[in-house]
Order: structure tokens, then sequence, then C-alpha cells
């Protein structure tokens, strides 16, 4: 059964501007939006008295006192414009996000300071502006046109006066004017809202491009370290294995004539050095695209991770057969790292990772029932979000004290189904070594 009570949904989004047939459902629909236009223009109160505070912390701000008002006010009208944005983002079906600038590591003195040069902070002074304005006009309008008749017969039947009567005989065009208008001044407002507290399209570019350039030098410095590493891997391993060969060779080659047995040892030393240099090689290629991804692919890789881990590790892996390589490498190295810090830090008894991909998005979750805590700053998981970063991919934890530990990673990974070919569900559990 459908609840038809104005406020029901108090924060639907608008069904229609256009005009209605006069029936239930559009009655209770314009009931409901007159409701939220009764409660938006009582806002207007904490509106002008916290636009007033903004104006007086500038103006005080050379003497000190503003930094005082400023510390009470900014987050007050950040709770007031949340309001807004949560009611305006309903009405609309969307989301208005506020896109403050951070102030970690910031004190009492320059807080204020971070605040004055956020172009956020001064949309809400600009939302504070409007509300106790022109949003007032529009929230009281539908109100006004509906209460007023209401009021005119009340009086007429209570004082029986005959202005009252004439009153009750002109309520028809206002309640006319109200059911034709207050889907469209709701509405008004509500875009008005978005228009004022919602990012700009040249400022969403801005802070888009200064995302990529930020995950671009990331990236080059992890690409930086990765070849740093590898000439070191190179150098001080598989590079002196194949001089002492080639040296070994030489000396072999002038005691062939004068002590053949000599020769000979030098020749085996030789060849066990060459499969050294090999082994050596091939740790350096498996750090650069693991052998195991070519061969199994991501899930089977996962499931490589798993198996040595010394705690039961369930795996839920539903995944296509094929990635692009690049996606795949930067996930398993993220797997990896995140593994390695719960068997290192989390005490955790058992542990679970899912895999998923929706055709978009590849999705991994790697979580324990472990003591909580882990910070996403630290150097292991901050490095996984920069590996993902380059892929324009995201890492959320989730570990609060007393765990459970949940990491999410998600990177964008468009496949179609010629390319990927079928996808491999698999649930398994992996019992470790205790």
């Amino acid at each position: 059964m459908t609840d038809w009570s104005p406020m029901a949904q108090p924060l639907a989004p608008i069904t229609s501007v256009r005009p209605q047939p006069v029936d239930g459902r559009s009655l209770v629909e314009r009931l409901r939006l007159t409701a939220v236009s009764a409660c938006t223009a009582l806002m207007f109160v904490p509106a002008l008295a916290l636009a007033i505070l903004t104006v007086l912390a500038i103006a005080l701000a050379p003497v000190g006192v503003g930094f005082v008002i400023a510390l009470g006010a900014v987050p007050a009208t950040e709770q007031v414009t949340r309001l807004h944005r949560r009611i305006s983002g309903g009405l609309l079906g969307e989301e208005i996000p506020a896109g403050y600038a951070p102030t970690d590591g910031t004190n009492i003195v320059t807080r204020p300071v971070r605040w004055l040069r956020d172009r956020a902070r001064w949309r809400d002074f600009a939302m504070l502006a409007f509300s106790a304005t022109g949003g007032f006009v529009l929230s009281l309008l539908p109100v006004a046109l509906l209460a007023s008749p209401v009021v005119h017969l009340l009086g007429a039947v209570v004082d029986g006066g005959v202005w009252w009567w004439l009153l009750v005989l002109v309520d028809g065009p206002m309640l006319l004017a109200w059911w034709l208008v207050t889907p469209s001044l709701v509405r008004a407002r509500a875009i008005a809202e978005r228009n004022i507290l919602g990012h700009s399209r040249v400022e969403t570019l801005e802070r888009r491009v200064e995302q990529v350039a930020a995950s671009r030098e990331q990236t080059l410095d992890h690409s930086a370290a990765e070849v740093r590493r590898i000439e070191r891997d190179l150098h001080d391993g598989a590079q002196a294995r194949i001089a002492a060969v080639g040296m070994n060779v030489g000396l072999a080659e002038k005691l062939m004539a004068t002590d053949p047995a000599a020769a000979a040892a030098l020749l085996r030393e030789a060849r066990e050095t060459t499969v050294s240099a090999l082994e050596d090689l091939r740790s350096v290629v498996r750090g650069i695209h693991p052998p195991v991804l070519a061969d199994r692919g991501l899930a089977g890789a996962i499931e490589a991770l798993a198996l040595p881990l010394p705690l039961p590790v369930t795996l839920s892996l539903d995944l296509p057969s094929a990635l692009p390589a690049p996606v795949e490498s930067a996930a398993y190295f993220a797997v990896a790292e995140c593994l390695a810090n719960l068997v290192k830090h989390s005490r955790a008894t058992r542990a679970w990772v899912s895999a998923s991909h929706d055709g978009e998005v590849l999705r991994l979750v790697i979580g324990d029932d472990g003591r909580g805590g882990a910070d996403a700053s630290g150097s292991g998981l901050a490095g996984v979000a920069q590996r993902l970063a380059a892929f324009d991919g995201t890492m959320t934890v989730a570990s609060p004290a007393g765990g459970p530990t949940v990491v999410t990673l998600e990177v964008p990974c468009p496949t179609s189904p010629r390319d990927s070919g079928p996808s491999s569900p698999r649930t398994r559990h992996s019992s470790g070594s205790a």
C-alpha cells in the first residue's frame, strides 16, 4: 500500500513541473513540496545569522576577533549548507558535492586563512545570502498561497465578518496559482542552490587536471624507483655473475694446454655461475610482470598469493579470463602488498579476498578479522594507492580499532565480452600453514 502522506518521502525527486490533473496523487505531491518549502523558508533564520557572523569575521580579522568568530561560524555554515545540498540534491535526484579544500595540518590561526582562500567556502557564503533573500521568497510563496485561503476560511467561520467572506471569494485564484506554480518554484530554488553550491565546469576540469598531474608525478616517481631497482638488481646480481663467468672462461682458456684439470674446474664453476645468473634474471623479470599472471590470469595469481599464507584465507573470485596486462599487474602487486601487511601487522586469525568485474570496474576487497587500526597513509598502503592512481583507481580503507580491516580497491577497466572471454567464478578456502 502506497504511503500518500505529504512528508512520506520529503526528499524524493520532483516528478513533474507541468500542469497535472486534479487527483489524489498530484495533491499529495504538492502538499509534500509545500511542506519542504516551509522547512527551507524557516532556514533563512540561521542563514541570515551566519551571513552576518561571516561578514563580521572578515571585518574583524585584522584585530584577531574575526578568527574566533570564524572558528564557530564556518563549521556551522558547513552544516547548514550540507542540509541544503541534501534537500536540493534529493529534489533534483542528484548529488551536490561540497569539494572543500583539506585543512589537515592547520591550527586555529592558519585554518581560517585556508578557509578564506577556499572557493567552496565562498560558495557557502553565497548560499547563505541567497537563502536569506531570494531563496526565502521562492520558498514562502507556495506556503503563502496555500495558507491564505485556509486563514480566510477560518476567519469567516469564526468571525463571520463580511470582509472575511470577500477574501474567501478571491481564494479560488490563489489555490489555482498554488496548484500551478508550486512544483516550478520548488524546483527553481533547488536548481539555484545546485548552481551556487555545485562545482562549475571550469573548477571540475581544474580539479581533474590537478589529480592527473599528481597521479602522473607519483607514477613517474614510482617508475623511476622501479628502474633504479632493476638496474641495482642487474648490477649486483646477473651482471656480476656474468662478468665472473667471462673471467673464469678466459682463465680456463689459458690453462687448457698446461693444466687441463684446473681449466675443467673453472669451466664447471662458470657453468654453475651461469645458472645463478639466469635465476637472478628470472627474479628481475618476475618483479616486472609475474609469470603467474601470464600463466594463470589474475584469479590464479591471487590464489597463488593466498596459498602460502600462515592463516586461512577465503577466496571469492569472479573475473574475466583476460584483463589488460598493466591493470592485472597493478592489481596483483596491490593485493600482494595488502596481504603482506595483513600478515605482518593485523594479528588476524582469518582473512578473505573477493574480486569481481562488472564490465566497467575491477573491484578487489581484502579483509581480515585482526586488531584494526590500519593507516591508509602508511608507506605500504600509500604505495598501493599510488600504483592504482596511475589507472584512475581508488583505495578505501575501513579499519576501526579492534577490527575488522577491509581494504577496497577499484580500478576502471572497461572490457567487452569478445575481448575478455568467459568469466571464471570460483570460491575456495586456502587453509595455509599454521
